[in-house]
């Protein structure tokens, strides 16, 4: 199933397989994540956090659901890889703020 994200989140997920310093790059600069119960802001953080996921996981993200709510988009993704609990469905809570993601909520 094709879905279509806006741009700041597709490109989120493209850069998702390639490294944080790109995955950062979607990010405004005070940015928000949060996944498992961590908490990651700004650019840098976010750029770590997404370097020490890759490190200890191998991964792949395939979104197959968009919908939004109460002003976020929330993209439903199939999550696969050598984690505990793999596969999962995720969903991902975007707040966009002038063309660039300014907070993402990871959870299920």
């Amino acid at each position: 199933m094709s879905i279509t994200l806006p741009a700041a989140i597709s490109a989120y997920f493209a850069a998702d397989r390639t490294d944080g310093d790109a995955v950062a790059l979607c990010f405004a600069e005070n940015a928000v994540v949060i996944d498992e119960n961590r908490t990651h802001a700004g650019r840098d953080a976010i750029s770590r956090w997404r370097e020490e996921a890759a490190q200890k996981f191998s991964y792949e993200v395939d979104p197959f659901a968009v919908s939004e709510e109460s002003k976020q988009i929330v993209v439903t993704a199939h999550l696969t890889g050598n984690f505990p609990g793999s596969p999962v469905d995720l969903r991902y809570r975007f707040t966009l703020d002038e063309g660039r993601i300014a907070r993402l909520e990871i959870g299920i």
